[in-house]
């Protein structure tokens, strides 16, 4: 499985918490972004970066621009490796022109992946979840590769 598959089978797999979770939310409307952990800010643009998008709920019925204010905490956490809640709590100096002002994201090792929709702490909660799912896939995926094909020196 190549790291896009691995994102949309982490967020399937963590989507019935989602769900769950949204008993306890403000509102029932989310948007995902996570980064391409293979590229750094050094190496693509931001836009080229963002591995996958997705989106719960009804986006016409948004009172203000989830994706764009998750696709912001993204941006935010990759160019530094660090949630942005960091950004917002230790560090606001770091905060640039045009920042959002609220945190939502989540970096687990090279794994960036940004939410917005509900609570802060809940949009950072989706994010964990999503981080850590794809981490532990890719791992499953990388353990069974070499089980199955111990002569295979590289990654598919």
């Amino acid at each position: 499985m190549n790291n896009k598959e691995l994102v949309i089978e982490a967020i399937n797999l963590v989507k019935p918490a989602i769900d769950q979770l949204f008993n306890k939310t403000c509102r029932k409307e989310l948007h995902i972004v996570v980064m391409n952990p293979q590229l750094k800010p050094w190496e693509a643009s931001f836009e080229e970066a963002i591995l996958h998008e997705c989106t719960f709920g009804t986006p016409e019925s948004w009172p203000v621009p989830f994706d764009e204010l998750a696709r912001n905490k993204a941006a935010q956490a990759w160019r530094d490796s660090v949630a942005n809640i960091n950004h917002q709590t230790q560090h606001p100096s770091s905060l640039r022109e045009g920042d959002v002002l609220f945190y939502g994201s989540f970096v687990y090792g090279n794994i960036v992946v940004a939410c917005s929709g509900v609570e802060p702490w809940f949009d950072m909660l989706v994010s964990g979840w999503v981080a850590v799912a794809l981490e532990q896939l890719t791992i499953n995926e990388y353990q069974v590769t070499k089980v199955n094909e111990p002569k295979l020196a590289r990654r598919k």
